[in-house]
């Protein structure tokens, strides 16, 4: 057996060969002479299998991802600078400041351009696998059960990735026949419910066909597994059951040219208890195959004695940064040979030597202040709800002390904000005085790395327009802690997740908590993810009298509440919680408020810890569903453009 992305240069070649003028129409290629060689073995056969993966292999990129990009927590130098300079495509980054046209859409996946996938041609591309998957004479029966498993689970995929993105989509079941007519290639738009029924029906039809877990690590990693169906097919129903597509009044009245209701107006509660059944068979199936959430153990290199303040803050980084095989919670990742190598987007200079070499690292990927303020106090709880916590002075000076010193170095002056956090906060977030350890420099914990990033002088503060942290603030999850920046920049890469342990837990609490389920049955849930944080459990976090809200748990609203900060704060920086505020309907809510950071160009704390507006974000209604490209409703008089656009 081939490794899958051992071949990844041969299936975009061959993707590229089956391409149609007709972008995202579902007719049969004309190319039947390549189809019948593609398929006239097995080891062909398996060729195009891989060029089915092919599209999913190049969304490698998060800031190419909705979920990432636009989401408020990452925040981008400029709208042009960087692209000329970085050669990064800052589209989606651009779409917060307003420039998000239907003339010419960002993160465009419904044609493949500005930034998109063409994943209606992904789409067809599985269709052709599966009406030639009886060619090849020596493919054997239950090797083909498995690749037809595969192939329609990432038709379901990808159809879900539209669905996010433009709702009610035209499903795209099988190709059409190259004669047919102008009329037939007109497609229209599904409503919102068959949309989901279809994806689910694919996946539950590749499930028993699909492998729990892959066997053969070396050869096979990155396939589709039982676990990756059960889990994806969660996340469908627990965004098909929220406010975005369960009752949206804001879309009454969106029906195709036919009169046809795109979005049902009744908020259905049995889409909760059909998400809810699917989290419960994803997570129990994968705590039966041994999954769990990850923890660290001092490696070799480090010294015996760790303090436990690092291994707490390292058992969170290496949760996202672990190898995948050694990742205990790590369900789903990027593709194995692309590991994650562009971490020098993420991370700040730290040593003399790196400041001379600023060339190898930009760390311009800035995360605002009010992201930072979403993470936890150490007793588990909102900063601005903890009465042991100075929320008001929290913009202060403060200098680190021996108590602080691996988390803010020690007799460094930096804010009381960045003091007694969750240590997913010194996990997630680099800030100026901020302790980091690793980049090389293991052996003595005292003595680790830290920010200093106060004015251009500093090893990590502004050079240049390319080189530049607009925030004060980096997003340190994504760079493992292994990887080393000095007079060169050396990776140890990791493989990006698309979806975690932690994820299915707080899925499932969510789903039960809008069942309606009392919190005795949600909080086991939520707990098991605050106590791998080393952090309290909900009802001893909020009823220690240190909550101003002691009572917030205990009813549906106040655990919403609770649930989706938990979402935000886990799975921050991961794609995620972008997708999370946009089904919930919050996206609005937080780009109401400006982008915010420190002032950089002032080397006096006193001066540089002076909030400033970076830029005022544009959302509104309208953009919590992409736009269909102007052109493509001229070609097409049956489709029908989304609300507001």
């Amino acid at each position: 057996m081939k490794s899958l992305y051992s071949k990844f240069l041969y299936t975009v070649i061959l993707g590229l060969s089956l391409t149609s003028c007709k972008k995202y129409l579902n007719v049969t290629p004309d190319n039947v002479g390549t189809i019948d060689y593609a398929f006239r073995n097995r080891n062909e056969a398996e060729n195009y299998l891989f060029s089915c993966y092919s599209t999913l292999q190049k969304m490698q990129e998060p800031w190419m991802d909705a979920g990432f990009a636009t989401s408020g927590e990452l925040v981008f130098p400029g709208p042009k600078e960087i692209d000329d300079t970085q050669s990064i495509n800052a589209v989606g980054f651009n779409m917060m400041r307003g420039t998000q046209t239907s003339g010419t859409p960002g993160l465009n996946y419904w044609d493949g351009n500005e930034g998109g996938q063409a994943l209606f041609q992904a789409i067809r591309r599985c269709n052709t696998m599966l009406e030639n998957i009886d060619k090849p004479i020596d493919l054997g029966e239950s090797e083909k059960k498995r690749w037809i498993a595969e192939v329609k689970f990432l038709k379901a995929y990808y159809h879900f990735y539209l669905f996010r993105m433009y709702g009610p989509i035209p499903i795209t079941n099988v190709n059409l026949p190259i004669n047919s007519s102008i009329e037939e290639t007109r497609v229209k738009r599904n409503p919102v419910d068959s949309v989901v029924n279809y994806m689910v029906r694919l996946i539950d039809e590749a499930t028993p066909n699909l492998p729990n877990q892959i066997q053969n690590q070396a050869q096979e990693l990155g396939r589709i597994t039982g676990l990756i169906a059960r889990s994806v097919k969660a996340q469908i129903l627990v965004t098909a059951a929220s406010p975005l597509f369960n009752g949206n009044s804001d879309y009454a009245g969106f029906t195709n040219k036919d009169g046809q209701v795109l979005f049902s107006q009744e908020k259905d509660p049995k889409k909760w208890d059909r998400a809810a059944e699917a989290c419960s068979v994803a997570l129990n199936a994968c705590l039966a195959s041994g999954l769990k959430l990850h923890t660290f153990t001092p490696t070799a290199n480090m010294p015996a004695n760790l303090p436990q303040e690092l291994v707490n803050v390292l058992t969170f980084q290496t949760a996202i940064t672990e190898k995948w095989e050694l990742n205990t919670e790590l369900i789903w990742g990027m593709a194995p040979n692309f590991g994650f190598g562009r971490q020098e987007r993420f991370i700040p200079r730290l040593t003399a030597a790196s400041a001379l070499n600023i060339g190898s690292a930009q760390g311009f990927f800035a995360v605002p202040i009010a992201e930072q303020e979403l993470f936890y106090t150490n007793n588990g709880l909102p900063i601005d709800e903890d009465k042991t916590w100075d929320y008001r002075n929290r913009y202060t000076l403060k200098t680190g002390t021996s108590e602080d010193q691996y988390h803010v170095h020690n007799g460094y002056e930096t804010v009381k904000a960045h003091f007694k956090r969750e240590p997913r906060f010194y996990a997630s977030i680099a800030f100026d005085g901020g302790v980091w350890y690793g980049n090389g420099q293991l052996s003595d914990p005292a003595n680790a790395n830290y920010i200093q990033a106060r004015g251009t002088t500093s090893y990590a503060g502004p050079k240049d327009q390319s080189h530049t942290n607009i925030s004060g603030y980096w997003p340190k999850k994504l760079v493992n802690y292994l990887t080393v920046y000095n007079d060169r920049l050396t990776y140890e890469n990791f493989h990006f997740p698309l979806m975690r342990l932690s994820d299915l837990y707080l899925l499932y609490a969510e789903a039960l908590n809008e069942q309606g389920k009392s919190y005795g049955e949600i909080l086991p849930y939520i707990d098991e993810v605050r106590k791998r944080a080393k952090i309290p459990t909900v009802t001893e976090a909020w009823t220690a009298q240190l909550s101003t809200t002691p009572s917030k748990y205990a009813n549906q609203v106040g655990l919403r509440q609770i649930i989706h900060q938990e979402r935000r704060i886990e799975l921050a920086f991961e794609c995620i919680p972008g997708w999370d505020l946009r089904r919930w309907k919050e996206l609005q809510t937080v780009m109401t408020k400006p982008m915010q950071g420190w002032s950089i160009y002032d080397d006096q704390a006193l001066n540089y810890y002076r909030p400033r507006n970076l830029f005022v974000p544009v959302f509104n209604t309208k953009d919590y569903l992409w736009p269909i490209k102007a052109d493509n409703l001229a070609v097409n008089p049956n489709l029908v453009q989304n609300p507001f656009w």
